[in-house]
């Protein structure tokens, strides 16, 4: 399995992000190719030691690397990613790793 993990950072207006999330982006997410599973964090973001510097984190799973890979290189994949202009104003890191289970 393959991961790719897409931490956001605190948006100006957190609702309109929440709004924009549920009913745009999300949908736009579900039609990469290859995508096994979508996750979305709930809540607050927090660490062992109290709250986090984050909003929200999202887990996209793949069967392998070269699957996620060939999702994002994908025009659906381009659009998931282009789309993160129009709500992330915060910005985000996305971060990608084969997943084993230990």
């Amino acid at each position: 399995m393959a991961k790719a993990l897409v931490i956001y950072n605190p948006p100006a207006d957190p609702k309109a992000f929440g709004e924009y999330y549920a009913k745009t982006h999300t949908p736009i997410a579900k039609k990469i190719p290859g995508l096994r599973s979508l996750e979305i964090s709930s809540g607050g973001i927090v660490n062992p030691t109290g709250p986090a510097p984050f909003h929200q984190i999202a887990i996209l799973t793949f069967d392998d690397m070269a699957a996620l890979q060939a999702g994002i290189g994908s025009p659906e994949g381009q659009a998931a990613v282009a789309d993160m202009a129009n709500f992330a104003s915060g910005g985000a890191s996305v971060l990608m790793f084969d997943h084993i289970v230990a």
